[in-house]
């Protein structure tokens, strides 16, 4: 185990979204919400979850939103950090094909 271990994303996602679909990528594990930062206990780990104000992408008319985000884990391994973070990827995937 080691110090922190920092993911930073560039989310085509509003605050509202985010934090709506944040219990199912979390599978049931509890978390504390404040303002645009959330912070998830299990045991001895620990997971924070800081969102930036929400901008916008225009592509031509139309207007996506834009958040980024950082994830910062504190008592994961590597490994540990990157298969959760691989699994909250797979739950806020969008449609697409």
């Amino acid at each position: 185990m080691s110090g922190e271990i920092v993911f930073e994303k560039e989310m085509g996602i509003d605050h509202a979204d985010f934090f709506r679909l944040l219990p199912h990528a979390l599978d049931r594990l509890e978390y504390i919400f404040e303002d645009s930062r959330a912070v998830i206990s299990d045991g001895a780990k620990r997971l924070e979850i800081t969102l930036s104000e929400t901008g916008e992408r225009r592509i031509a008319l139309m207007s996506v939103p834009v958040t980024h985000v950082r994830f910062a884990y504190f008592g994961y391994s590597r490994e540990e950090a990157e298969e959760f973070q691989a699994h909250i990827d797979r739950r806020y995937q969008r449609g697409g094909g």
